[in-house]
């Protein structure tokens, strides 16, 4: 589809220093967001490394296994389908975590309170146990570290499993509480608390330059959205829907 139609590029022309200004400022936000956030997560992963020495992985275990035991016990009769969701992330806003998701899906919460990141190999194993007993699964990872899991749901037990910490609280009376953070022996307090206080403020200033990409970013389409026809391209939009969904009668 030529899109480029409902462009009025003869008149953008006359603001195209103010696009290539505000382009170039709200691309610039984006860089000193990222550079921020890889600190922080830098900071976060030494601090994570140094807790996980202490930590009583037994114990944690003999946990999960009590839930498969107790949870898992009958078979699913679906395909065992994993999909793989977002719960939220960081924003201009700051954090923002859609747990409204999760209530909706699942009565029941487990919610394992993790300030170290301790959560990930046992939600592996509780997804791994679900799909092999043939449920279907929605896996939330986390935003910054893909391969590990933070949040798992499983609609068709109507069981919700999910990860409170600093930032991003479940807010609400779990049906159980696993204080993972109780199975840890730290050492040098003092040390991790000075990385926490720099990890959050590397995050507020990536929260600062997110607004102002989003503030500049505003000011761009502020710019060329009086040269755009959206009564052409909504026009274009139900012609092209209305063919997709012939397809299907």
């Amino acid at each position: 589809m030529d899109l480029g139609r409902f462009y009025d590029l003869t008149a953008a022309k006359a603001d195209a220093g103010a696009v290539k200004t505000h382009t170039r400022d709200y691309k610039a936000a984006y860089v000193r967001a990222y550079h921020s956030l890889k600190a922080a997560r830098q900071v976060e992963l030494d601090a994570v490394a140094a807790v996980r020495a202490g930590f009583d992985r037994e114990r944690a275990d003999r946990r999960i296994s009590g839930i498969i035991a107790r949870e898992l016990r009958r078979r699913g009769g679906e395909r065992g389908k994993t999909t793989r969701r977002f719960l939220g992330s960081i924003t201009h806003k700051g954090y923002v975590w859609r747990f409204d998701s999760v209530d909706a899906l699942c009565p029941r919460v487990y919610e394992f309170s993790d300030g170290w990141e301790l959560a990930g190999e046992g939600l592996a194993r509780i997804h791994a146990a679900a799909a092999a007993k043939g449920w279907d699964t929605v896996v939330c990872p986390s935003p910054e570290d893909l391969g590990r899991i933070e949040h798992l749901l499983i609609p068709g037990l109507g069981l919700g499993f999910v990860t409170s910490r600093p930032g991003m609280d479940y807010g609400k009376k779990p049906y159980r509480r696993i204080r993972l953070d109780a199975m840890v022996e730290i050492e040098g307090r003092n040390r991790l608390r000075f990385q926490a206080r720099m990890a959050a403020l590397l995050r507020e200033e990536a929260v600062a330059a997110l607004k102002d990409a989003k503030a500049n970013h505003d000011k761009l389409e502020g710019v060329y959205n009086p040269y755009v026809d959206f009564d052409g391209v909504r026009e274009l939009a139900a012609i092209e829907t209305g063919r997709l969904l012939s397809y299907l009668g």
